[in-house]
């Protein structure tokens, strides 16, 4: 049984779909989904679903899976707070750090591999460049979401090299601007096509930010957008073939502009492109990554061989999972 945090969020919803295409049983652990994540979590109802509340109680050394305990054999946690605002320490130290320990724990003590989501969000403004290599302790977020995501890679490396227990393999993985089908409930974080969609309902065009950066003009602030479907190859081919365990960049290895991106959205749509560039509000200034791009080396050097899908193909699939699964954006 696959244990799958997160199991009605983006990331998690794709993967938990997968794996039940696959016939593989599943358990299912997020917080009480409301109408939007719901919807990702259709077609899943044969399998057992606990509340992340209950499963993680702050402070306690383990995850309560009650009868499920002795049935799980992988665990997927990919359920964290991914809000890149929110100023929640406390919040963040429970869901993103203290849950993630308590099934290290777990999976320590009864012998299940450990995959979890990490976050491109640890390398802050890119300084320390952005090699999965360079230790934890070197690196910057620029919020409270990305240092926990680093504190807890950081906890994994000290457990791993004081010799304390450890699940028989494990993986971290960095996810950078992943998009892709199932970002319906995100809101504000979701990918900039799924605003691209909004903007349009709601505007007839899309709005980006102007830049706040002397190098980078407007629009050709750059990420490494990578489409859902590749992290999710990537972490289902590790957990196959058991390189050495590690926290492993999950990006393209490309670093494309948000003009590439909404270029591709409008291709997609058969339309030419309307583009509004509005100023980035101050709240976002100090914390704004101008330009992310997965060094995949690690990964590579492992045997991960497998091209990324870039943005003028990611793009046009996205929106045609949108449409299979009925996704409109509000105006």
């Amino acid at each position: 049984m696959h244990l799958v945090t997160g199991a009605a969020g983006f990331i998690g919803a794709h993967l938990a779909h997968q794996l039940h295409a696959e016939g593989a049983p599943l358990l299912l652990v997020d917080f009480a989904p409301d109408a939007a994540k719901a919807r990702n979590l259709e077609g899943l109802e044969v399998h057992p679903f606990l509340s992340a509340a209950e499963v993680f109680t702050a402070g306690a050394e383990l995850p309560a899976l009650g009868e499920h305990d002795a049935h799980v054999t992988a665990v997927w946690h990919l359920g964290a707070n991914s809000d890149t605002t929110t100023r929640d320490w406390d919040h963040l130290l429970h869901v993103n750090v203290g849950a993630s320990q308590q099934l290290w724990r777990w999976c320590a003590a009864n012998g299940v591999p450990y995959y979890y989501a990490s976050s491109a969000a640890t390398y802050g403004d890119g300084a320390m460049g952005f090699s999965d290599r360079t230790p934890p302790e070197q690196l910057v977020p620029l919020n409270l979401y990305g240092r926990s995501k680093n504190d807890f890679d950081a906890w994994v490396l000290q457990q791993v090299a004081s010799g304390a227990p450890q699940p028989p393999h494990w993986a971290g993985f960095k996810f950078f601007n992943v998009y892709g089908g199932r970002e319906g409930h995100k809101g504000r974080m979701a990918s900039i096509i799924w605003k691209a969609e909004r903007d349009i309902a709601a505007l007839d065009r899309v709005q980006l930010f102007a830049s706040n950066h002397p190098d980078f003009a407007d629009g050709e602030q750059r990420r490494d957008f990578v489409y859902v479907g590749d992290v999710v190859d990537e972490m289902r081919w590790v957990a196959a073939h058991r390189p050495t365990p590690a926290v492993y960049n999950a990006g393209t290895g490309v670093a494309s502009t948000f003009l590439d991106m909404i270029t591709a959205y409008f291709a997609a749509r058969g339309e030419a492109p309307r583009i509004e560039f509005v100023p980035m509000p101050e709240s976002l200034a100090n914390q704004y990554q101008n330009f992310t791009q997965a060094d995949m080396s690690t990964i590579r050097a492992a045997g991960w061989t497998q091209a990324p899908v870039l943005p003028p193909e990611g793009v046009a699939r996205t929106l045609a999972e949108m449409a299979a699964l009925g996704w409109r954006a509000p105006a």
